[in-house]
This record gives structure tokens, C-alpha cells and sequence, in this order.
């Protein structure tokens, strides 16, 4: 199979995850997500709560859904930097082993020189996100609302301070969609069968 790499970003509570993940399952390539982070925590000789702020969310009233809110943690400019630095090389030597799957993280910026790249945006609308968060996440309403709002905007600052837009243009994404439109499943063979006459699988 020739190499190819897809990056996915997306919306808090859209559901992108799970779309990616079995994504990756039809089409039979690798999937990275917690395994970036894992790795950069190795490759630095750091403990994976410093690097994906899990002291931070174990004190936090979101419990595991706290670390969503900081991509690189709540450390200083300077270890975000090189953890940034560490997770380029992680992903670029992910990307060697073969077509994948990269979710978040500014693969989408980080792969741009990839020959072949297709890079997508998963979005719904602020309320099916919520619905997504009780239902899917097992979050109160209430929490649910604050996690749309404050994830989104701390994931587009991360993806402006990175990679210098923001990680919902679409300038740079080759596929935007709606998950609200056709659901999980539905979102999957719709993307699955783009990729495949994209690729030519």
C-alpha cells in the first residue's frame, strides 16, 4: 500500500475520536492519538502527567476531561516549546511507519510537506455537541457546555501558537464535515469512501 497520511482535527464533542479511530479500522492503517503523547513523555524522560497534564485534570472538577483543555499542559512557554519540538519528530516518525491516522495535535501543520496528505476538520453544531458530551462522555449538562466552549478555544489558541492559523480554516483542510449530519457510522463510510477514491484504495 502506497503511503499516505491523514490528520483529523476537530470540535470537542463532535465526535471526531471515535470517527477516526474506527476510520482506521476500514481502512486497515495505523491510528496515533494518546500514543504521540506517550511517546513524547518517553523520548523526553518525562512523566506522561507533565507532558499530557493529568496532574492537572486529576485535581480538576472534569476529572479525566480536564487535560483536554491544555494540548501541551500548563507548563512554562519554554517546556511547551520543546514538548512541541519532541511531538514534531514523534509524528514525522509515525508517519515513516506507513499510511495512518493522526488525530489532533497540529498534525495537519506539522505533515504539510507530505506528498500525500488529506487533511479533515470533524464539526456539529454547539448543541448536538452538548447532546454528544451527556450522552457519549456520560458529562452533566452543565459541564458539557463549559467543555464545548473552553476545549474549542484552547485547542484553537494551541493550533494558532503553532501552527499560525487556526485549526478550523478552511484554507487548509481538504475536507470539512458535519458528523451531526449522518452520525458516527454514517460519517465513517462518507470519509471512508472519499479517502478511498482520494488514495485510489
Amino acid at each position: 500500500m502506497e503511503k499516505f497520511v491523514i490528520t483529523v482535527g476537530r470540535q470537542f464533542g463532535s465526535m471526531g475520536r471515535p470517527i477516526a479511530k474506527t476510520l482506521a479500522e476500514k481502512l486497515g492503517i495505523n491510528y496515533f492519538d494518546r500514543d504521540i503523547v506517550e511517546e513524547v513523555a518517553k523520548r523526553m524522560n518525562m512523566p506522561l502527567s507533565i507532558v499530557s497534564n493529568e496532574e492537572e485534570a486529576a485535581s480538576s472538577k472534569f476529572g479525566k476531561f480536564g487535560k483536554m483543555l491544555f494540548p501541551l499542559g500548563k507548563q512554562t512557554t519554554e517546556l511547551q516549546d520543546k514538548i512541541f519540538e519532541v511531538q514534531k519528530c514523534v509524528i514525522m516518525d509515525f508517519i515513516d511507519k506507513g499510511p495512518c491516522i493522526l488525530v489532533g495535535r497540529c498534525a495537519d501543520y506539522i505533515a504539510r510537506d507530505c506528498a500525500n496528505l488529506f487533511r479533515i476538520y470533524i464539526y456539529a453544531p454547539f448543541e448536538e455537541r452538548v447532546k454528544n458530551c451527556v450522552q457519549f462522555l456520560n458529562m452533566a449538562e452543565g459541564d458539557a457546555l463549559k467543555m464545548c466552549r473552553d476545549v474549542d478555544r484552547a485547542r484553537s489558541a494551541y493550533h494558532k501558537q503553532y501552527a499560525g492559523y487556526d485549526c478550523m480554516s478552511g484554507e487548509v483542510m481538504d475536507c470539512m464535515i458535519n458528523s451531526s449530519s449522518l452520525g458516527i457510522e454514517g460519517t465513517v463510510s462518507a470519509l471512508e469512501a472519499l479517502i478511498k477514491q482520494r488514495f485510489k484504495l
